[in-house]
């Protein structure tokens, strides 16, 4: 069941709220505003993402909020499509003038970028991990609190490179704006450290007809194989035509799909599947953190307490630099956009008690991650890897 949290308002965007909007945030609650997908095919990701604001921001609030001002939350029902996220952003903003937003994905987070920095002026991330967003340069208000498509692509290359020198490579991505994201430069890390990049298989979300690519990567002897830009469908189906053919091969994902949901579907493969995550899982409850949520989520969402996802992980981690941001600009005098941006900026070697290791911004994302494996018999990830940091 979803919790709603403030108030989901549908109303026109007041003319006048656009302008000086940003100087008078400064002086206003500290107010965090996020479109979630609760509905459409991501919407696994939106009802576990919106618990996970929640949660940060009344951990947080609990806490002393920032300075003993009390951080605000409201949200809205992007539905996963464009037209409908954007609508809801303007309302949001509009309504409650938040200094930081989230938004529901890579599709919002490129139309929205040229606006954000010209008109509204927020510190900004979303469900991506699209490059633009870690460009400070052309988006200052743009972050990531995670690694880049483009930097997973990197930490598993470098991994890679590390077992298997001059390993044949295939990426096997979606026909989306999501698949195609890392493609231009996996390619050149691939020449960057000596692996053969020998295919590129392309094949439509929730396609099922991959045979022609299976029997291409066999026919080019692939020693691994990445896919983006893709959660589940089809990569089982890969992984199971690869078997039958007789296609020896490590498969490889990315953080949208090295999620437990995959595992399930992989049933006895899952042991053959490794991917890059940026969080810690739910169940390594060695970390504090970690365990600071399953108490929180046992006390506040028990029919949620089994298991939380990567996806609740991505927006808990935004929400504490959210949080770390307006700490670093309430201390330099109010919550103005430079002041959020400096202080985003400013982190360095943040404490996350175990959701990653300590945190340190780099070109507005965090380029570290670690590899893990699947394990069919508990249908979690095992870790193969430390946290890689990419230079």
């Amino acid at each position: 069941m979803i919790k709603k949290v403030g108030i989901f308002v549908f109303c026109t965007v007041l003319t006048m709220g656009l302008f000086g909007a940003s100087k008078a945030a400064a002086q206003e609650a500290p107010t965090i505003c996020a479109v979630h997908p609760f509905t459409g095919r991501f919407a696994f990701a939106g009802i576990h993402g919106a618990d996970a604001m929640e949660d940060a921001v009344a951990m947080a609030n609990e806490a002393g909020g920032i300075n003993g001002k009390e951080i605000k939350y409201y949200w809205a029902d992007g539905e996963y499509k464009n037209d409908v996220g954007i609508a809801a952003f303007k309302r949001l903003y509009a309504k409650h003038s938040p200094q930081c937003m989230f938004g529901q994905s890579t599709g919002m987070t490129k139309a929205l970028a040229p606006e954000i920095k010209s008109r509204y002026k927020v510190l900004y991330t979303a469900y991506t991990f699209a490059e633009l967003a870690a460009d400070p340069e052309k988006n200052p208000y743009l972050f990531l609190p995670g690694p880049t498509y483009v930097e997973q692509f990197g930490i598993l290359l470098k991994y890679i490179a590390k077992q298997k020198p001059g390993a044949n490579i295939a990426f096997f991505y979606s026909d989306t704006e999501f698949g195609r994201e890392p493609i231009p430069a996996g390619r050149k890390m691939c020449k960057k450290m000596g692996l053969n990049l020998v295919a590129e298989e392309v094949a439509k979300v929730g396609g099922v007809d991959i045979s022609t690519q299976v029997l291409d990567m066999k026919r080019k002897k692939v020693d691994y194989c990445i896919f983006q830009g893709f959660v589940t469908t089809p990569i089982t189906a890969v992984m199971k035509q690869a078997k039958d053919y007789g296609l020896d091969c490590q498969f490889m994902g990315t953080f949208w799909s090295t999620e437990k949901h995959l595992l399930d579907q992989l049933g006895s493969l899952a042991d053959e599947y490794v991917g890059v995550t940026a969080y810690s899982y739910y169940y390594q409850d060695e970390y504090p953190m970690i365990q600071k949520i399953r108490a929180w989520t046992q006390k506040h969402h028990p029919k949620a307490a089994d298991y939380r996802s990567q996806a609740y992980m991505q927006n808990f981690m935004a929400t504490l630099l959210f949080v770390e941001a307006f700490k670093q600009a309430d201390k330099m005098g109010g919550f103005t956009p430079e002041n959020l941006v400096k202080g985003l900026q400013s982190i360095k070697d943040l404490d996350v008690g175990g959701l990653m290791p300590p945190v340190t911004m780099k070109n507005n994302s965090i380029p570290v991650g670690r590899i893990v494996r699947g394990n069919s018999k508990t249908k979690q990830f095992d870790p193969i890897s430390d946290w890689i940091w990419l230079d």
